[in-house]
């Protein structure tokens, strides 16, 4: 049997490795348009590598997915967050969680997973051509023969083909896969940071506030996290989460909208004001920049009383009803305009592609195309940060890998 995997990425060499280790007999080929394999490997996590992350419930794992939830749910009980790790640690690669669940290597070098996936291929003798551009998939007499963008590189016949190519910023990128007969979800930018350039809050940049909670006014989109301003508005697991949730509703929105601060965490207004009042009667006399409600940064408070026209050396006791209203609205109902994205270029993660419409749920093989499987963010999944897009690359790349 002879199986080609096209991509370089996770998905991809995770694909070819578990259809050589299922099929010992079958030739297996990786096909990498470029010449560059693991690139996204490489640089994610500022180049630590977030291989997974710690959480072990399929439920919790699963709500992390804004789109491909359903699917992932009934896959990761196949291959789960603890199946990578021990797959990983049993090749020589420790890992390690931080606080925030996240996994990364011991050596904290994204190079450590990239030479283990290399070892693999190596060691299972899995042929990895670069610069094998398939620009057609075509099935003929039981097989699929793939043509190449370069003329000089013949067509292969193969009886087995895994996509994993990764999202593609256009439609255009996909038209080729819709001509076969597959559905296509528009792809559009998921994880993407605001721009705020008219808000002088960008002036705090670096200040971190955990948790804030960040929604967009007119919609019921909303998420909790650390929230980080930066030169050019604010980023932050907050603000990633919230665009993959709101990816296609943004994209509707041309990335204008209303951002929505709750700089506490805390909804219940009432429950605020008393808080503020309790300061007010603890220290009467002391300046409102040196009693700070919920530990707030004190950048972030001293621009807050700013904000709201009140003088940093004002003494507490001198706030009346109506200063403490403005304080509480600013604290749970900050208002910034967002004008524009700033997405990672290099990790850049669509929403969109193949619609799971057109995939077999238990198997990831095409409706369309007998013989074809998808793995990874090729398909319309997506999950948001902490390790989640990579565990989507490691479970569907395993899945595919079977050639059920």
């Amino acid at each position: 049997m002879r199986v080609a995997v096209i991509g370089g990425g996770a998905a991809g060499f995770f694909a070819a490795i578990h259809a050589k280790e299922n099929y010992p007999d079958a030739e297996v080929s990786l096909l990498e348009k470029t010449n560059k394999l693991l690139a996204k490997v490489k640089i994610s996590g500022g180049g630590r590598c977030n291989v997974t992350n710690a959480s072990t419930s399929i439920k919790e794992l699963s709500d992390a997915y804004p789109r491909g939830a359903k699917l992932l749910k009934k896959l990761l009980r196949e291959f789960s967050t603890q199946h990578t790790r021990e797959w990983f640690e049993s090749r020589g690669v420790p890992l390690m969680v931080q606080e925030d669940q996240c996994i990364f290597p011991v050596s904290q070098d994204s190079q450590s997973i990239i030479d283990c996936l290399m070892h693999a291929c190596r060691k299972l003798d899995i042929k990895i051509l670069t610069k094998h551009n398939v620009k057609t998939i075509v099935p003929k007499d039981g097989q699929l023969v793939l043509g190449f963008m370069n003329q000089d590189i013949q067509p292969m016949k193969m009886d087995k083909v895994i996509l994993a190519t990764g999202g593609t910023p256009k439609r255009s990128g996909l038209e080729w896969l819709e001509a076969m007969g597959h559905q296509i979800a528009d792809p559009v930018p998921s994880l993407f940071t605001f721009n705020m350039p008219k808000e002088k809050i960008t002036e705090l940049m670096g200040v971190v506030v955990n948790p804030a909670t960040v929604s967009i006014q007119g919609t019921k989109l909303r998420a909790t996290g650390p929230l980080l301003i930066t030169h050019w508005g604010m980023s932050g697991p907050a603000i990633l989460k919230l665009s993959a949730f709101g990816a296609r509703t943004m994209q509707e929105m041309h990335y204008r909208c209303v951002a929505q601060v709750n700089w506490v965490n805390v909804k219940s207004f009432d429950e605020v004001l008393s808080e503020l009042q309790r300061l007010q009667a603890d220290a009467p006399k002391k300046q409102l920049s040196n009693q700070r409600p919920y530990l707030l940064p004190n950048r972030l408070w001293e621009y807050l009383l700013q904000k709201a026209d009140l003088a940093l050396d004002k003494p507490w006791h001198e706030l009346g009803r109506k200063s403490l209203n403005r304080l509480v609205t600013l604290l749970t109902k900050d208002e910034y305009q967002v004008s524009g994205k700033t997405t990672f270029k290099e990790e850049f993660v669509t929403c969109g592609g193949v619609s799971l419409s057109s995939v077999d749920p238990q198997t990831l093989q095409s409706l369309a195309v007998p013989g074809l499987y998808f793995a990874g963010e090729l398909m319309d999944v997506d999950g948001i940060t902490g390790g989640y897009n990579f565990q989507a690359a490691w479970t569907t790349g395993y899945i595919a890998g079977q050639l059920r």
